[in-house]
């Protein structure tokens, strides 16, 4: 073979590649703006226990033909808070079972059928890119993304035909050479199983590669043992996709694309352990003789390789998914968590700094920092008391230390976070996450003035202590009592930010009316007080600054649930 035929080989098997990825991404990207925010809703209720977690990673990996793809998506969701490690664990074993589905069909439909399936192969994805003219020129979005969706599935499939149709082009070279390398017994089976990753990692599709193997299988450029080494080797090859994606998530992404490769290594080795066995009997299953170049075996070489590859992932699911938790403990222990810096330093926690691949993958990292940052304001405010029941000087400066502290953090993440958002919407967003990005601004300017307000108050006190203003019992327990009120409403406020579809606006605005109510209570009785010279102007001014204060923090506080429920009530419109 020429140097040239070589390469426009590889030039036209990276052409369809392009096609195949290009096609995988539009419908990804189609189907997750199309789901919108029920994608995790979704997600939440089928990974909840281990089986609907496995049929739901079967069944999406059936769906686009590529385990590769499931699994980057697997990895994506559990970095972003989507799914939990231990679902992330059971859709990963799923994927593995879905991804039998393309062998079932290129075993029975795919080979041997001639030049003539070449229109077959084209007019099906011909007849679902007509469809998809029906809702792109729709004028509802959901409708465009779906038409989106159905147009990535018709290039999906002209990209797995285009990747059949150029891979066996290799047979002229490259393909006898690696024939020759089948005779060196048990040592020959870890050398297939090496070569079956190496050309799944270049290939970056177990789809292609199984249609590979079968070729190769059915042609007799390879014996049926050497087969099922590929076979294993592309199990282990799939893996390293999500390798590299996992690199650019949080702790549960890494987590989840390790416990995909310790799921495929314990496969392989556990097949290693019975594999002449469990060889012999694919072999007698299906009739196949230990003469290699009888044209029958060839012919039944196929439907063995594929008969194995869903005993191999079925076989390995189903002892492997009694092991969940194990699983989970070992590669918690393979990554752990990040270690922390102290609690009073700055770092963001879910938000990487890539974009993940959609927007709604990116917003609910977005969501999952803000309910950080939520905890970090009723954090800040929990030094508050502090303050008044301070023994000394020291003690006193050491808390508002603290409240200074939280308060840069408090301006620090609102500017970062505000900053990826911008990133996200500058992008190709629907109008459900546009609507949920401008929410998520507006949430986060809130929360950042809840940071200032209790900063406001801190210094309030100091200056109070350094004017050595002193309170009598009665306004102390008022100053108490609204900031218990207040508390009441950051606790509300943080239990809305959890769940955007479920806002208790009632008691956010019974909690608004308590501390509105208070303070005029408040106000009045101060007005009547200086009238009657209870307290001089210093204490005056000190405690009405206070109780101000706090009831301005309160105006924060409902804004946040506010902007969540105004963007609930437009997305249901």
């Amino acid at each position: 073979m020429k140097i040239t035929d070589i390469i426009l080989i590889l030039i036209n098997l990276a052409g369809a590649l392009a096609v195949f990825l290009f096609a995988m991404k539009l419908m990804s990207e189609g189907l997750q703006k199309f789901a919108g925010s029920r994608l995790r809703h979704v997600l939440s209720r089928i990974t909840g226990k281990p089986l609907s977690g496995i049929l739901a990673g079967a069944g999406v990996t059936a769906a686009i033909q590529s385990s590769t793809a499931t699994t980057v998506m697997v990895v994506g969701f559990a970095g972003a808070g989507l799914l939990s490690l231990g679902g992330a664990v059971a859709v990963v074993m799923g994927a593995n079972i879905g991804t039998t589905i393309t062998a079932w069909i290129i075993a029975l439909f795919g080979l041997g059928n001639g030049a003539s399936s070449d229109g077959i192969a084209f007019s099906l994805p011909m007849l679902l890119a007509t469809l998809s003219l029906f809702f792109t020129y729709s004028k509802k979005n959901k409708m465009q993304y779906l038409g989106q969706t159905i147009i990535g599935l018709a290039l999906l499939l002209v990209g797995m035909e285009l990747l059949e149709n150029a891979i066996p082009e290799l047979s002229d070279g490259v393909v006898e050479t690696i024939a020759t390398w089948s005779h060196w017994g048990f040592w020959s089976v870890l050398l297939f199983i090496v070569v079956g990753a190496i050309l799944t990692i270049i290939l970056q599709t177990s789809a292609a590669m199984t249609a590979v193997i079968l070729l190769m299988a059915s042609q007799g450029w390879i014996e049926f043992p050497m087969a099922l080494a590929l076979v294993m080797g592309q199990n282990l090859g799939t893996t390293l996709t999500a390798q590299v994606v996992a690199m650019t998530t949080g702790t549960t992404g890494k987590r989840a694309a390790r416990a995909h490769l310790v799921f495929n290594v314990a496969g392989v080795l556990f097949c290693l352990l019975l594999f002449y066995p469990i060889c012999n009997g694919i072999m007698s299953m299906a009739g196949i003789t230990d003469v290699p170049s009888d044209p029958i075996n060839r012919q039944r070489y196929p439907l063995a390789i594929t008969i194995f590859h869903t005993f191999f992932n079925v076989g390995t699911t189903v002892i492997l998914a009694f092991f969940i938790p194990q699983i989970v403990r070992i590669v918690e222990w393979m990554v752990p968590e990040r270690k922390e810096e102290g609690e009073e330093e700055f770092r963001l926690t879910y938000i990487e700094p890539n974009l993940l691949s959609t927007a709604e993958l990116n917003l609910q990292s977005a969501k999952s920092e803000i309910e950080e940052f939520s905890k970090r304001v009723l954090r800040m405010y929990t030094f508050l008391p502090g303050l008044r029941t301070a023994k000394n000087d020291e003690e006193f400066e050491a808390i508002m230390a603290h409240v200074a502290k939280y308060e840069d953090i408090t301006d620090r993440m609102e500017m970062e976070i505000s900053r990826f958002l911008t990133r996200v919407g500058s992008g190709d967003v629907s109008e459900h996450a546009s609507e949920r990005i401008s929410t998520m601004l507006r949430i986060i300017d809130n929360l950042e003035s809840i940071g200032d307000t209790i900063y406001q108050i801190a210094m309030t006190r100091q200056n109070k202590r350094d004017d050595a203003v002193h309170f009598d019992a009665g306004l102390n327990a008022n100053l108490e009592h609204m900031r218990d009120l207040v508390q009441q409403a950051l606790d509300i406020m943080d239990r809305n930010l959890h769940d955007y579809d479920h806002v208790d606006l009632d008691a956010a605005y019974h909690a608004e009316h308590e501390i509105n109510h208070f303070r005029d209570r408040l106000r009045t009785q101060h007005l009547n007080a200086l009238k009657l010279g209870v307290y001089d102007y210093a204490i005056g001014n000190a405690y009405s600054s206070l109780y101000a204060l706090y009831e301005k923090l309160g105006d924060y506080v409902i804004n946040v649930s506010e902007a969540i429920d105004s963007s609930r009530k437009h997305t249901e419109d």
